[in-house]
């Protein structure tokens, strides 16, 4: 139950504009991406997401 990082509550969370890397809608997420990797839109990454 160990909770691990650091949350900071003190302001909105810093949103990076990215390129959907499956159908090219430009979208935000709440993380720096990884050069290399790809990036999905909401929709997307629920098609991807692995059960």
């Amino acid at each position: 139950m160990g909770f691990r990082g650091r949350r900071d509550f003190d302001g909105p969370r810093q949103m990076y504009k990215v390129t959907c890397s499956d159908c090219g809608k430009e979208t935000e997420v709440p993380f720096k991406p990884t050069e290399g990797r790809p990036v999905y839109c909401r929709d997307c990454f629920q098609k991807h997401r692995k059960y």
